[in-house]
């Protein structure tokens, strides 16, 4: 399936583009500057035409991408769990159990995107929204382990596809785990998160989707019984 640029992807092309905007409008600037709007005018037809075509073109087709094949006991099964507001989510930590199940060796890594809003993310402020996803993270790993499974975690990338890429850099998952809200209720739903990941990642994909409203409904019924 063919693509296009995404210029917030990653910060070094939400950087590039604000260098490329700056760099445009220098041009412009220099241009009016010398003659008058009649010279501006071309010279911003030529720079909006240029970043249109950059940003609009198709891309051709990645393969999907294998990464972090270190070397490891036969008997171990890797298993990447990616989740944000979710991550706590009981729905979500019997998935886990279940995908270590039957391996003489399990490691589970959970990685937990950082929320937050493009503006801040564009201006590199992500400390509260790291420091969430840290707390959200921390409960996930204590239910874990209180359920008998020991896992490592991290904050991520607040782009959940690219928070994938680089945990995997370093941790060859044999499956890959992704928490979402219900449909209706998940931003990664609707910005097709899971199928990207899926064309775009060798490992096979499990989708869970976590409804903590009815997750919370239910913890006064299973107490009174």
């Amino acid at each position: 399936m063919s693509r296009r640029r995404n210029p917030f992807r990653t910060e070094a092309e939400a950087y590039q583009l604000l260098l490329l905007t700056v760099v445009a409008f220098a041009a412009i600037g220099l241009a009016s500057w010398l003659g008058g709007w009649k010279a501006g005018l071309p010279v911003w037809i030529v720079a909006t035409a240029a970043a249109a075509w950059y940003y609009l073109r198709p891309l051709p087709d990645e393969p999907r991408e294998k990464l972090g094949s270190a070397p490891r006991a036969s008997d171990e099964r890797r298993v990447l769990v990616v989740a944000n507001e979710t991550v706590a989510g009981r729905r979500l930590h019997e998935e886990v159990r279940r995908a270590v199940a039957g391996a003489g060796r399990a490691s589970v890594l959970v990685v937990c995107p950082a929320l937050n809003s493009p503006l801040r993310h564009f201006v590199s402020d992500e400390d509260a929204a790291r420091a969430a996803a840290q707390e959200r993270l921390d409960r996930s790993l204590r239910a874990l382990r209180e359920a008998g499974i020991e896992a490592s975690g991290t904050v991520g990338d607040s782009d959940p596809l690219q928070a994938i890429e680089d945990a995997l850099r370093t941790f060859g998952a044999d499956v890959i785990v992704i928490s979402t809200h219900p449909e209706g209720r998940s931003n990664w739903l609707e910005r097709q998160v899971v199928q990207k990941a899926r064309e775009r990642f060798a490992a096979p994909i499990t989708h869970v989707v976590v409804d903590l409203e009815a997750e919370a409904a239910a913890v006064p019924d299973s107490a009174a019984q």
